[in-house]
C-alpha cells in the first residue's frame, strides 16, 4: 500500500463536521493535497506508514479558517482608524486607497496576508486596490487568496470630504480590471487564487452601474461581494438618491440573491431583514470591527430570517479566533442569555464550513473529512491560559488566540511551522510594509 505523505497523531481534532465533531487522539492521514483518512487511533493496531509522522499530543487541529472579508492593505491605518468611528474610505486626514502605489500596496498586503496566515486563515477573500499586483504576491505565502479590486464608479478622492461624483470612466476601469483578473486566475490555479466581483457599496456605485455589475456576474458566473448597510450615511444616501433602502436597491438591480456575500448589514429595518432572509444571502459578520465602532449587526434576527452567517476580520487585525469570540459574545448580548443558538460550535461553523459554502467551495474545504483538501491548523494548547483542557472547543473559542497557532497546512503543504512562515521571511515583510506605510502617512498629512 502506498505510504501517506504526512501522518498527524496524538492531537484532538475539531472537525467542523457535525457527524463527528470531536476526535480525541486523532489520526489524520494526508496524501498529496487531500485528507485520505481521519479517525481515532486504532487500539492495538499499527499506524499507517507515512513519509513524515508528526506526533502532536497537547495540540488541537481545526480546519483552516475561511476569512470571508478582509482588506489586507488597510493595515496601513491600524491603531488609528479603530477610534475614528467611521470606515477609512470615508474619513479625511488618513491614507486613502487612491493614494496607494502598486509597490506600496504589495508590501502592505503581504503583511496583512502573513498575519492572517499565521493566525490560521487558509483562505482570505480580500478586496481593495491594485489587486492585479497584490494577489499573486499574497498567494506566494502559501494561503488561498480570493481577491478583487474594489469596483465603483464614484470618485473616491472626494468621498471623504462629502463630494459624491460618479463617473462612467471610473466604473469602466474598475469593472474591466476585475474581469481581467478573473480571466487571469478564475478556474486556472487549482483553487489557490480566485475572484469575486467586489462591488464596493451601494453608495459608491451608481444605480445603473450596479445593474452592470449584476449583468457581469450573471454572464461570467462569478459571485459578488459588497458592503451593505454598513453606515447611516450609506442608508441616508441611498434613501435620498433612490428612494429605498440599500437592500431594496440591491434587490431591484438583481444583486440580492444566494450568490451575494454582504459585509456588515448593521443598519437594517425589519423589512430589510425579511428581504435579506428571503434572498438567502451570505453575510460577512464583522463582529469585532463593528463592535469597535459601537455597532452590532442583528445577527440572530438575520439568521432566523434565512441569511447565512459567516465571519471575517475586515481590517486592522486578522485573528479569526478573536472574531469567533466576539461573534459569540455579541450574539449572546443581543439574545440577553446563553442560548442553544449561540454556542462555540456555531461560531466555529461560521469561521469554517459556512465560509466555504459562501465561497462555493463546500465540497473542497471547510471541514476535516476524507476527500477534502488538507487545509488545517494546529494550535498548541500546552500553555497556561489553555489549561485545563476539559472542553477543547470551549477553550479555543473563549480563551485561545491566533498567536497559539503552531502549524498551518494548505493543500497538504506546511506553510507555517513552529509559528513561522515557511515560504517567506516575516521580518523582511514587516520592514517593507513599515516603510510603505510611513510614506503613505507622510503624504496623507501633507
Amino acid at each position: 500500500m502506498r505510504p501517506l505523505d504526512l501522518l498527524l497523531t496524538g492531537a484532538t481534532a475539531l472537525t467542523a463536521n457535525p457527524r463527528d465533531p470531536v476526535i480525541s487522539d486523532a489520526v489524520i492521514g494526508i496524501t498529496a493535497n487531500r485528507i485520505t483518512r481521519i479517525g481515532r487511533a486504532p487500539a492495538g493496531e499499527p499506524l499507517p506508514v507515512a513519509r513524515r509522522v508528526l506526533h502532536l499530543p497537547g495540540r488541537i487541529i481545526t480546519p483552516g479558517f475561511v476569512n470571508i472579508h478582509t482588506h489586507t492593505t488597510l493595515a496601513m491605518v491600524r491603531g488609528v482608524a479603530e477610534d475614528l468611528g467611521f470606515a477609512p474610505a470615508y474619513t479625511p486626514g488618513i491614507p486613502q486607497g487612491h493614494m496607494v502605489t502598486p509597490d506600496e500596496a504589495c508590501a502592505i498586503a503581504r503583511l496583512g496576508a502573513l498575519e492572517a496566515l499565521l493566525f490560521g486563515s487558509t483562505l482570505i477573500n480580500d478586496t481593495f486596490v491594485h489587486a492585479d499586483v497584490i494577489t499573486p504576491a499574497m498567494a506566494e505565502l502559501g494561503l488561498r487568496v480570493w481577491s478583487c479590486g474594489r469596483i465603483h464608479d464614484v470618485d473616491f478622492s472626494g468621498v471623504s470630504t462629502g463630494r459624491w461624483v460618479h463617473r462612467d470612466a471610473i466604473g469602466d476601469q474598475t469593472l474591466r480590471a476585475a474581469l481581467d483578473l478573473a480571466a487571469r486566475y478564475e478556474g486556472r490555479s487549482d483553487l489557490r487564487i480566485g475572484v469575486q466581483l467586489a462591488a464596493h457599496a451601494p453608495d459608491t456605485c451608481s444605480t445603473p452601474f450596479l445593474r452592470r455589475i449584476a449583468e457581469a456576474a450573471r454572464s461570467t458566473g462569478l459571485r459578488v461581494t459588497t458592503h451593505l448597510s454598513q453606515s447611516k450615511v450609506e442608508v441616508a444616501r441611498i434613501r435620498e438618491r433612490d428612494g429605498m433602502s440599500p437592500p431594496e436597491l440591491l434587490d431591484a438591480v438583481g444583486l440580492l440573491d444566494d450568490r451575494l456575500l454582504a459585509a456588515h448589514c448593521i443598519h437594517v429595518s425589519e423589512a430589510d431583514i425579511a428581504r435579506i432572509g428571503r434572498a438567502g444571502i451570505g453575510i460577512a459578520h464583522i463582529a469585532k470591527g463593528n463592535a469597535t465602532g459601537g455597532t452590532i449587526a442583528p445577527t440572530a434576527r438575520l439568521r432566523a430570517a434565512g441569511a447565512r452567517l459567516t465571519l471575517g476580520t475586515d481590517n486592522m487585525h486578522a485573528d479569526m479566533v478573536e472574531v469567533m469570540r466576539w461573534a459569540l459574545a455579541m450574539g449572546r448580548i443581543q439574545s440577553g442569555a446563553v442560548t442553544a443558538e449561540w454556542q462555540p460550535e456555531a461560531v466555529l461553523d461560521m469561521a469554517t464550513m459556512a465560509g466555504a459554502r459562501a465561497m462555493g467551495l463546500a465540497d473542497e474545504i471547510g471541514s476535516l473529512e476524507p476527500g477534502k483538501r488538507a487545509d488545517l491548523v494546529v494550535f498548541d494548547f500546552r500553555r497556561p491560559h489553555l489549561t485545563p483542557n476539559r472542553n477543547p472547543l470551549g477553550n479555543l473559542v473563549h480563551t485561545a488566540q491566533g498567536r497559539d497557532v503552531a502549524m498551518v497546512l494548505v493543500d497538504g503543504a506546511v506553510v507555517v511551522e513552529d509559528g513561522r512562515p515557511t515560504r517567506a521571511d516575516a521580518d523582511t515583510i514587516r520592514r517593507d510594509a513599515e516603510r510603505a506605510i510611513t510614506a503613505l502617512w507622510e503624504r496623507a498629512r501633507a
